[in-house]
């Protein structure tokens, strides 16, 4: 059974993060709330931890993960950004975005779509996740909770414990969210690609 931790929504108690970070690098699945509603979250180095997340979502190889990070220093390490890019993401971050890039060599095979090697990026505007990267001084593998046979993420805590509590080590309770979407865009090319038109604003990128 799982961990149920509740937290302050704007001021994360840093005790409970600490004990949320040590869960997952000890190759725990954590529950999390975002600006885009709750999604799974594990370590990058588990590869235990991404096969449980894959079962929890029926998930197969192809499925398109996304790194979780605080800063545009973390994506760095696991993006090809370029400068225009890099602009991009400093004017509109955080916030409701998925950015696609070309994974580096530093980034985990399993992580990265097969076929074109890229990998989605997000530093979500939600303070109980950035306080959980701090914590982790690392990106975190991440998901939305969207669960088989749904379009949506989760986005009642309470449900997502009745659900899953068997099935993840820690759900964070950041309180009930509003289900919306991350915009996703493409930025693996020269050129820039709206793959999904979600929360984020699109104007800076027309």
């Amino acid at each position: 059974m799982s961990q149920f931790f509740y937290v302050h929504p704007e001021n994360p108690q840093k005790r409970l993060m600490k004990q949320a970070a040590e869960i997952i690098k000890q190759g725990g699945v954590v529950i999390y709330p975002t600006d885009s509603g709750y999604a799974l979250g594990c370590s990058i180095d588990n590869k235990h931890a991404l096969e449980r997340i894959c079962h929890i979502r029926d998930l197969d190889k192809k499925h398109n993960f996304t790194l979780v990070c605080r800063d545009l220093a973390e994506i760095s390490v696991y993006a090809r950004v370029d400068n225009a890019a890099y602009r991009m993401l400093k004017s509109n971050t955080p916030g409701a975005y998925t950015f696609i890039f070309k994974s580096t060599k530093d980034l985990p095979k399993r992580l990265m779509n097969p076929s074109k090697r890229t990998i989605g990026i997000r530093i979500p505007d939600n303070a109980i996740a950035l306080a959980l990267l701090d914590e982790l001084d690392t990106p975190l593998m991440t998901t939305s909770l969207i669960l088989p046979g749904n379009h949506t993420a989760e986005f009642d805590p309470e449900e997502i414990r009745d659900q899953l509590e068997q099935k993840v080590d820690l759900i964070l309770n950041g309180g009930y969210l509003g289900e919306s979407p991350t915009t996703v865009i493409d930025l693996s090319d020269d050129e820039v690609v709206i793959m999904r038109e979600g929360a984020g604003d699109l104007t800076p990128f027309q």
